[in-house]
């Protein structure tokens, strides 16, 4: 039997006096897929950083034994031999030392050594491309910087290297897409040039953190068959961090449930997943959003309508047409659409489809065409008359960290819009204002103490969404946009936002204008969808005629993926 590729051995990570991974231990083969689920906050990525010490302030005791080629190829022996060498020789030679023939404790490396392993032998793909890649740089360069510094290529070598890469990814028209900025890029083209950067040193194994988070339903099964083909072309371990239980039923050979820091369950990815055997396991696959909203109203009055809306972008015409004007992208392409009191509106489709320019369109952030109105008020452009249509739409965006300031604390943000929308109140009126909206979203001074003070930093990702929701609540509003509020949440998490969404809609009879690529959200919280490609609606019913009946064949992709 060959050598494990990497043996963890009670592996400790310490902030201070805080232990954020304890005693982690397990071993990985060369083409093998292994999965690491489990909350936010339970380890997962740390530990998984921490394996080339790319935590910064992190403290790291037990072993991470890495066999180098040499040694998989040469040495048929039973991993437990090799365990109890390697734990001889890990106190008798000095850190920079092999533990034993080829093989390496990376917990004792220094950061000299570790350079040729990362990126080389260890590679990552992370979660979100936009923030991973350098806005400054064409894509082609970031790539070909890894192989002129990491393989020693010229330029024109690495760029040849860079278009069959690019290729290998799936990405249509590789010498053109080279040459662009990650911003000309969707986000599923972004994830597929990190995966071809991480690819460009053919590393043994590829630690993939959370690849498909923000991607659409269908961009994530092309992701993961992507990811499953090149794991076989090249025969890499891969290393998958996901809450996507569904992903990783689909993508892993064996799974590792993680718990504040601790392994609490092993095993092949089918019997964990089908037969789980400890309870924080079984609260993971319990954790699927519930359906619990109001029963829809005959009578109950329009506050959103849209007849013909068309949203369009000025583009750069090719060639000398563009000496005398510019051409159109048409986004949004005739969309009607209502939206009832107290009611869910969700809107689906594919990245690229028209869904966030839609609802910058509703919001009143872009210029459109056709009509749309609120409560018979329609957009003017005008500062000053669409100040009070400001106040009756608000929205809650995908990632609360990026939207909210890190510079301004909880009072600060959540009483921000008070300033503007009622400026007659005082000091202590808003403050009412303001506890009540954090109380209204389950955060109180009694469970987090000096809560006011506070920063959106020292908060989990879901309490930050609980904010961002307190943020629009606080000036009463009748309309939500809701623009992906659960996908960068792990599953437990999004349970309990949605619930909370549920639940505000009850008591304050919200009408919800839910933008989303998660269809058990739509199936949670919808009364109608809209679902739309191209920019164009293609389908629009009841949210039990289109999951379970839908009638066009893109609807039926989206829903089946």
């Amino acid at each position: 039997m060959k050598l494990p590729l990497l043996q963890v051995r009670d592996l400790h990570v310490r902030f201070g006096a805080h232990d954020v991974v304890r005693g982690v231990s397990f071993s990985l083969k060369l083409g093998e897929k292994l999965a690491l689920v489990g909350e936010s906050g339970s380890g997962k990525s740390v530990m998984a950083l921490s394996l080339v010490k790319l935590v910064e302030g992190a403290q790291l005791s037990g072993r991470c034994l890495w066999t180098e080629q040499d040694a998989l190829d040469a040495w048929p022996m039973a991993p437990e031999n090799v365990s109890d060498s390697a734990s001889v020789h890990a106190t008798d030679h000095p850190a920079s030392e092999r533990l034993a023939p080829q093989i390496l404790d990376l917990v004792k490396l220094s950061e000299r050594e570790l350079v040729p392993i990362r990126g080389q032998d260890i590679a990552y793909v992370f979660q979100e491309p936009m923030t991973a890649l350098n806005p400054l740089f064409t894509v082609g360069d970031q790539i070909a910087e890894v192989l002129q510094v990491k393989r020693g290529m010229r330029s024109a070598q690495a760029w040849q290297e860079v278009l069959v890469l690019l290729e290998q990814t799936g990405i249509p028209e590789p010498a053109r897409r080279a040459l662009a900025y990650p911003h000309q890029l969707s986000g599923g083209q972004r994830q597929r040039v990190l995966i071809a950067m991480a690819l460009a040193c053919r590393p043994r194994l590829l630690v993939a953190d959370e690849p498909t988070t923000a991607l659409d339903v269908t961009l994530r099964g092309q992701i993961l068959d992507l990811l499953d083909s090149l794991q076989q072309r090249y025969g890499m371990a891969v290393l998958l961090i996901s809450h996507d239980l569904t992903a990783v039923r689909r993508f892993a050979d064996r799974v590792l449930v993680m718990e504040r820091g601790l392994v609490v369950e092993e095993g092949a990815t089918r019997s964990v997943l089908d037969t789980p055997a400890h309870p924080y396991t079984q609260k993971l696959l319990d954790s699927q959003p519930m359906r619990d909203v109001p029963l829809p109203l005959s009578d109950a009055p329009v506050v959103m309508q849209a007849q013909g809306l068309r949203v369009s972008y000025p583009v750069p015409r090719a060639g000398w047409r563009g000496w005398f004007g510019r051409g159109e992208f048409v986004a949004v392409q005739g969309a009607d659409f209502a939206l009832s009191a107290g009611q869910t509106l969700g809107v689906m489709g594919e990245s690229g489809s028209g869904k966030s320019s839609l609802a910058l369109a509703v919001l009143g952030l872009i210029p459109s065409q056709g009509q749309l109105t609120m409560a018979g008020q329609a957009w003017s452009g005008r500062a000053a008359a669409d100040l009070p249509l400001r106040r009756r739409v608000q929205v809650v965006f995908q990632d609360p960290f990026s939207s909210l300031s890190p510079r301004m604390t909880v009072q600060e943000l959540v009483s921000e819009g008070l300033a503007l929308h009622f400026p007659e109140l005082d000091a202590l009126g808003r403050l009412r204002r303001v506890l009540l909206a954090l109380s209204d979203v389950g955060l109180t001074e009694s469970e987090f103490i000096g809560l006011l003070q506070r920063y959106p930093h020292e908060f989990s990702g879901g309490q930050r969404q609980r904010l961002a929701i307190a943020r629009a609540l606080v000036v009463e509003p009748q309309i939500l946009v809701l623009d992906e509020p659960t996908s960068a949440l792990d599953v437990t998490t999004q349970k309990q936002v949605l619930q909370l969404l549920q639940q505000l809609q009850k008591q304050r009879g919200l009408s919800y204008f839910l933008i989303t690529h998660d269809v058990a959200v739509i199936r949670a919280m919808a009364h109608q969808v809209m679902v739309m490609q191209s920019g164009q609606v293609v389908e629009v019913g009841a949210v039990d005629q289109i999951l379970q009946a839908p009638k066009q064949a893109y609807t039926q992709l989206l829903v089946s993926a």
